[in-house]
């Protein structure tokens, strides 16, 4: 939207006079009717007098009628060619935020579709909101919903934001012009590449630059001026030669020259730590032929007659982006000038089509030919050859995110780092591209595939070689993502992922699993307190149960118990009144029935089972769980810390291990060692000889004669730890060995 009106008007039927500048109606429609020409000329003149009359005399900041804005708008959208109900959406964008008008009076005059797009581009009212933080967030969501349904919402959108950009000199507030350019350069640019639109994302980004850093803008553009003065005349004869070397090829080929951005330049400075004078590629050239094949007749041509440079040659006509950009970009070297140097040159090739799809993205493949035709849920419009993969994908892959995200402030920041990362493209093995941020592991791709996928993610083979999951995935790695429906939960997880998807994915995953262990350990609590009362629990008793306690469903009694939200008296006594009476002080106190030791089996460590560090307890300890906030804490029965836990000894759990054993276990063991050569490798090997595997080993204290060594293990059970201490005491390299009682993992 634009900057608010000074005014309002409340007389719909008084039209401003029409200033110098204005495009009228019939020139509107002609703009339109130059790459539609069955445009539906009412529509345009209809919304055209309706946003007109609206407006009344509303000024914008400028001192301009407020409709120049919605009008400019509008312009700018006929150049990406843009079906006719876009163009109307544009000119009423703002009325509905702006004027008394309705979206039941767009819908009333317009229809549903040009009513949704509004209503989808339309602010949220500040008054409904707590903060500009929560404002931000909350149009954001609204507006990413918006485009889910109709991606013509965000061109409308970007158009806007684009006129206002354009304006943003006639904000008097430094403060605000800073706002407005970041929000710009952190959304609204990042999300007009995702679609393809680069001409967009190009001056969103200088006209943001431009307030963000007005002394690197005016360095910038200053050097830009002065290199105009020499640079034109080498510019201008390498293009010659070029078009004449193809010319002579047979290969009809247009050839110009293009300026690198001034944001462009800036960035690249940076990122190279390279001064202005020191980019040898500030100018490139593009070369715009017919056909595929003549794109690489052209490449073959180039680098036979100039110098290339390797690692400048990307071939995005075999690997197009996700967004549909196909071209080839090379680097050469130049003839040498005059003065002996010979100039980095950048190249890009491609076909006319696909210079029309960089140039408006998604758009440069809907036609208007078929009026039953609609996109994404509205408008006479369809996709035609969109490509292999789906340009506004991200959109629904957002809205996904937005079910399981209740906090838009956390969806809006977690989005706005996918956008605005630089990316990387990865492919699976069926050479489907995946884009992802810089520094996205296999997790990261493996949610991005699916949601289940990454569920299931248990390791991954990169290139064909098993690699770890917080391996840093690169440009054209081939990731086959090897799948387990027992999937763990990825141990320090939030390390080894980036995007929003998979951090989402993870929690829900996790908050699926600890309801389904909340409705197992809840069963398994009454299933043991039923007993012990000579009681028969089943599913039969707790659905008699469940209206007595509130409840609608019997694993919503499970899950309240697994929880600590009811006892198992609260139910027994719900289920069998009267029961309640027979002495229940607790398990340990001596005088309760005696309840059976639950079994740790289907409970996932991590997930709502946690062994407490303070001591560490392993298979064949006697235990007993402690229910706290964060899930039920695993202690041996010795453990200090009961002495001075605040829960009561008649809520702890009785708990026992599974017969067969869970599998491996961490011990953190302390191990004094004498400063002598291989003294290391000898504990290695003889931990190795007893099946320990170390997964962190830390140097506490180092003297002249040993050092301390932190060691944290593999381990199948107590016994297993035992037979490890006491081969460690047999060596004569270790002075002593024991048992730690708080681990020192590694967050790798």
């Amino acid at each position: 939207m634009a900057d608010r009106p000074t005014t309002k008007s409340k007389d719909l039927k008084k039209p401003p006079q029409r200033p110098i500048g204005f495009i009228r109606q019939f020139e509107l429609v002609e703009m339109v009717r130059a790459y539609d020409p069955n445009v539906d000329e009412g529509l345009l003149n209809k919304a055209y007098v309706f946003s007109m009359q609206a407006h009344g005399d509303q000024k914008r900041k400028s001192g301009d009628p407020y409709f120049t804005h919605p009008l400019a708008v509008a312009a700018i959208l006929t150049e990406l060619k843009a079906d006719p109900q876009a163009i109307a959406t544009a000119l009423l964008h703002d009325v509905v935020e702006d004027t008394p008008v309705s979206v039941a009076d767009i819908r009333e005059q317009f229809g549903d579709d040009i009513a949704e797009m509004v209503d989808g581009v339309t602010k949220i009212s500040q008054r409904e909101l707590a903060s500009k933080e929560t404002k931000q967030a909350e149009n954001f969501r609204k507006f990413i919903f918006a485009v889910s349904k109709d991606v013509r919402v965000l061109l409308v959108k970007l158009a806007d934001r684009l006129h206002n950009m354009r304006t943003l000199e006639h904000h008097d507030n430094p403060a605000s012009q800073k706002r407005i350019s970041l929000e710009t350069m952190e959304i609204y640019a990042p999300l007009a590449g995702r679609i393809g639109v680069q001409r967009f994302r190009d001056e969103l980004e200088d006209l943001s630059f431009k307030y963000l850093n007005p002394d690197g803008y005016e360095t910038i553009t200053t050097n830009l001026d002065k290199l105009h003065e020499t640079a034109v005349h080498s510019v201008v004869e390498f293009s010659t030669a070029m078009r004449d070397l193809l010319h002579g090829s047979g290969v009809a080929a247009e050839v110009y020259s293009r300026e690198k951005r001034p944001f462009s330049i800036w960035r690249k400075m940076q990122r190279k730590n390279h001064s202005f004078d020191e980019l040898a590629d500030i100018y490139g050239f593009r070369v715009l032929v017919d056909t595929v094949d003549e794109c690489y007749k052209t490449l073959g041509i180039i680098h036979q007659n100039f110098p290339m440079i390797p690692e400048e040659f990307d071939d995005y006509i075999s690997a197009p982006k996700p967004n549909n950009y196909r071209s080839i970009h090379t680097a050469v070297l130049a003839p040498v000038e005059a003065d002996g140097r010979r100039q980095r040159v950048e190249v890009q090739i491609r076909t006319r089509e696909m210079h029309e799809t960089a140039e408006r993205g998604i758009a440069a493949h809907w036609r208007y030919k078929d009026p039953t035709a609609k996109m994404l849920g509205g408008g006479k419009v369809i996709i035609a050859s969109p490509g292999r993969d789906d340009p506004h994908e991200w959109a629904r892959k957002a809205v996904d995110q937005l079910q399981v995200d209740e906090d838009a402030g956390e969806f809006l920041e977690s989005t706005k780092v996918e956008l605005f990362a630089d990316q990387v493209f990865c492919f699976t093995p069926k050479g489907r591209v995946i884009p992802l941020p810089v520094g996205a592991t296999p997790i990261d791709f493996a949610y991005a595939v699916h949601t289940n996928v990454g569920d299931e993610c248990v390791g991954v083979r990169i290139n064909g070689a098993n690699r770890p999951l917080r391996t840093v995935l690169k440009n054209g790695d081939i990731v086959e993502v090897l799948r387990s429906e027992n999937a763990p939960i990825p141990d320090g997880w939030e390390s080894k992922v980036s995007t929003g998807r998979a951090k989402n994915g993870i929690r829900m995953r996790i908050k699926r699993l600890e309801l389904d262990e909340q409705i197992l350990l809840g069963r398994r609590i009454l299933e043991s307190d039923f007993n012990a009362h000579e009681l028969i629990m089943s599913d039969q008793a707790i659905e008699t149960a469940k209206e007595a306690l509130n409840l609608n469903k019997v694993p919503e009694v499970y899950a309240a118990v697994g929880q600590l939200q009811l006892s198992a008296r609260e139910v027994r006594e719900a289920a069998f009144p009267g029961s309640a009476n027979v002495d229940d002080a607790g398990p340990h106190r001596g005088t309760a029935p005696a309840r059976t030791a639950l079994v740790l089996d289907g409970l996932t460590p991590g997930v709502l089972v946690h062994f407490a560090r303070c001591c560490v307890p392993l298979p064949g300890e006697r235990i007993i769980g402690l229910q706290e906030r964060e899930g039920i804490f695993v202690h041996r029965i010795d453990c200090d810390a009961l002495g001075t836990t605040q829960i009561d000894e008649s809520e702890w759990l009785d708990l026992r291990w599974r017969d067969d054993g869970p599998g491996e276990f961490v011990a953190p063991i302390k191990i004094t060692v004498i400063n002598s050569t291989g003294a290391l490798g000898h504990v290695g090997t003889l931990l190795a000889r007893y099946d320990a595997d170390i997964i962190d080993i830390k140097l506490e204290n180092r003297e002249v004669d040993f050092s301390d060594l932190l060691i944290d293990l593999t381990v199948r059970d107590a016994r297993h730890l035992q037979n490890v201490l006491t081969g460690l005491r047999a060596t004569e390299h270790v002075i002593s060995a024991e048992r730690r009682r708080e681990t020192q993992l590694s967050d790798a």
